[in-house]
C-alpha cells in the first residue's frame, strides 16, 4: 500500500456521511413538492451514495491487494489462501482483481499529489474507473477539474478524452485542430476519426488528411471515419484471406478500384466474411475429425450387447462419414449436404 494513502478516519472525514446512511427521502406522493425540487433531492442523495460506493471499492480493493500480497509472502505457491477468501464472502477472482486495480490507480493518483482524498468524492463510480484507464495525460487533466470541485461523470471524462485526443494527435492537420480548438469542431468527432486512423499504415493516410484539410467540417470528419473504418477493416481481412495469397490478385488495385466507385464498405465486409468463412471452414474439419476419431474409438468399446449405443453411431454417420447431412430446419425441408475431400500440397 501506498505510504502517503488516507486513512479510514479521513477517508469518512471527507465523505461527510453519517455511519448508518440514513437518509430523508422525500415523499413521492407529496403532491406540495415540485417536481424538479422532488428530482433534486434524489439526486443529491444519489451522488452521495455513488461516492460512499467509490470510496467502498477502493477500501475492497486495498484490503483485497494486502490479503493477496500476504498470501504471496507466507501462503502456498498456488494462493489458496486468498481464494478461500474470496470465496468465503463471495467474490469472483475477477471482481477481486478489478477492486484491487481500482485500489491501486486511486493510491497512484493519490500518491503522484494529483488528488486528494477530497477530490475522489467529486467522481461518480464508474467515471474514476473511466479515470483509472485512461492515459495519464488525460488522468492529470481529469484530476485538475477534480481538484477545481468540478463534478466529474463519465460524460466529463471522456469529453476530457476526446480533446486530448484530438489536440494531440499528429494525423490530423493543422485546419482541423484550429477548428477544433475555436469549438466549430467538436472532438467528439473528431477522437473516432483519429482511433481508425492510427489502424491505418501511412500510405493510406495522405489522401485522408488532403481531403480533411480541404474540407474541415463535421460531414466531411464523419465520411472520412466510415471510410478509414472500412478501410481498415478491408486491410486488415485482405491479409488473413488465404484465398488471397494463392490467387493472382492485386489487394491494393483492387482497393484503389473500390474507392473509386465508392464500394469500399462492401468490398471490406466482403474480405471480411471471407476470412470469417474460411476460420469456419477449419473449425469444420477439425471438429469433423475429432467428431470420427471419438466415434471410431466409440465402435471398438461397443459390440452386439450395447444396441442403443450402436444405434447411436449409426445415427452420426450423417456427420462423420465424407458427405455431411445436416437439416436446416426441424421439417426436414431443406438440407445441405457437404463432402469433405483433402489433398496434399
Amino acid at each position: 500500500m501506498v505510504a502517503n494513502a488516507p486513512s479510514p478516519d479521513e477517508i469518512v472525514a471527507a465523505l461527510e456521511i453519517p455511519v448508518d446512511i440514513n437518509f430523508e427521502l422525500p415523499d413521492p406522493e407529496d403532491e406540495e413538492i415540485q417536481d424538479s425540487e422532488f428530482q433534486q433531492q434524489l439526486d443529491a442523495v444519489w451522488k452521495v451514495c455513488d461516492r460512499f460506493d467509490l470510496q467502498t471499492d477502493i477500501w475492497r480493493g486495498r484490503i483485497l491487494r494486502a490479503i493477496r500480497d500476504r498470501e504471496k509472502k507466507g501462503g502456498d505457491s498456488r494462493g489458496s489462501g486468498f481464494l478461500n477468501w474470496l470465496k468465503q464472502r463471495e467474490i469472483t477472482k475477477s471482481q477481486a482483481y478489478a477492486l484491487i486495480q481500482l485500489a491501486n490507480s486511486a493510491d497512484t493518483l493519490l500518491a503522484e499529489g494529483q488528488l486528494s482524498p477530497e477530490a475522489i468524492n467529486n467522481f461518480s463510480k464508474r467515471a474514476f474507473v473511466e479515470t483509472a484507464k485512461a492515459t495519464p495525460e488525460v488522468q492529470k487533466l481529469v484530476s485538475e477539474a477534480a481538484q477545481q470541485g468540478d463534478r466529474i461523470t463519465r460524460r466529463e471524462v471522456k469529453q476530457i478524452s476526446d480533446e486530448w485526443t484530438a489536440m494531440s494527435s499528429e494525423l490530423l492537420p493543422d485546419e482541423v485542430k484550429e477548428k477544433a480548438q475555436s469549438g466549430i469542431l467538436p472532438p467528439r468527432h473528431l477522437a473516432p476519426l483519429v482511433k481508425e486512423m492510427e489502424k491505418l499504415p501511412d500510405s493510406h493516410l495522405e489522401p485522408l488528411q488532403k481531403e480533411m484539410a480541404e474540407n474541415p467540417d463535421i460531414d466531411t470528419v464523419k465520411h472520412l471515419t466510415t471510410s478509414a473504418r472500412s478501410l481498415a477493416k478491408y486491410l486488415d481481412a485482405a491479409a488473413q484471406v488465404q484465398t488471397l495469397k494463392n490467387g493472382a490478385v492485386d489487394v491494393e488495385m483492387a482497393l484503389e478500384e473500390a474507392l473509386r466507385i465508392d464500394c469500399l464498405n462492401t468490398a471490406a465486409d466482403l474480405v471480411k466474411q471471407a476470412t470469417q468463412l474460411e476460420q469456419t471452414v477449419g473449425k469444420l474439419y477439425t471438429t469433423w475429425k475429432r467428431l470420427g476419431s471419438l466415434a471410431d474409438r466409440l465402435y471398438v468399446d461397443t459390440g452386439a450387447s450395447n444396441p442403443h449405443l450402436r444405434s447411436l453411431l449409426t445415427c452420426m454417420e450423417v456427420l462423420t462419414s465424407e458427405v455431411i447431412e445436416v437439416n436446416l430446419d426441424e421439417a426436414g425441408d431443406r438440407m445441405i449436404r457437404l463432402r469433405v475431400m483433402t489433398e496434399e500440397n
